[in-house]
């Protein structure tokens, strides 16, 4: 069975197990699932020293994240968003709370955050302390399976090859505890790992870091490449 086929069976059985459980509503869309204790999480993140000590946090646009949003443009933190399948030549949304007119329940909502968020390329953004990602699947040693998409390796890769994230930057994941395997899940060359999860009763630390130094070019197709104008132009440069 080939690394994608697996990676979608394991995503397919959650996505029915949180349904079956009623954590998420009958017939969700099948993506990061926006699950019951969003907030609970959120606020079980913000316990921790190194959120509190995070200055610039980097978060995706999606909804099961948006309490994170919320909650760190409330604490006066800067945030970066990714823009949709990083559709933009400036692929990052920059929200600072001190030049926002939105409040942050608003301005971290993901149609709000485009309409009043600065796009910024890699090398404008700061260096980021803290990623807040979704996920569908985690596991204890961090590894991680999102919707499928590639986006969050792709924006992780391109932080990493720009210095925007180092060996000190926690990368955090949100989800509900019945996301959270035993199970080994299946790992490409570009999938990188958590050094942190947290569900709405527990926060679960990792030890087996796994971060890709850049982009990993041959797991991409061109038709992925074209799609992201920031990767086509960065190919250029490389060619």
């Amino acid at each position: 069975m080939s690394i994608d086929r697996r990676k979608q069976e394991i995503r397919e059985g959650i996505w029915d197990t949180l349904e079956n459980e009623k954590v998420t509503r009958p017939g969700a869309p099948r993506h990061i699932p926006t699950f019951a204790g969003t907030e609970v999480a959120a606020e079980r993140l913000a316990e921790l020293s190194q959120w509190k000590r995070a200055r610039v946090v980097k978060t995706v646009p999606d909804t099961a994240q948006l309490p994170v949003r919320v909650r760190a443009l409330a604490e006066g933190k800067i945030v970066y968003m990714a823009v949709p399948r990083l559709a933009a030549p400036k692929p990052f949304y920059l929200l600072d709370p001190a030049a926002l007119a939105e409040p942050p329940e608003r301005a971290a909502q993901k149609d709000v955050a485009a309409a009043i968020g600065r796009n910024v390329e890699v090398d404008e953004i700061d260096p980021v302390d803290m990623v807040v990602i979704g996920s569908v699947a985690v596991n204890r040693n961090g590894a991680r399976l999102g919707k499928g998409a590639g986006y969050s390796d792709i924006e992780l890769a391109l932080l990493q090859e720009g210095g925007r994230i180092g060996p000190d930057t926690v990368i955090a994941t949100t989800v509900h505890r019945l996301q959270v395997v035993d199970e080994p899940l299946p790992e490409g060359r570009h999938d990188f790992r958590v050094d942190l999860i947290v569900t709405p009763e527990d926060v679960i630390w990792c030890d087996e870091r796994r971060r890709p130094a850049g982009i990993v070019w041959d797991s991409l197709t061109p038709e992925k490449i074209e799609s992201i104008p920031a990767l086509a132009a960065r190919q250029l440069t490389t060619d």
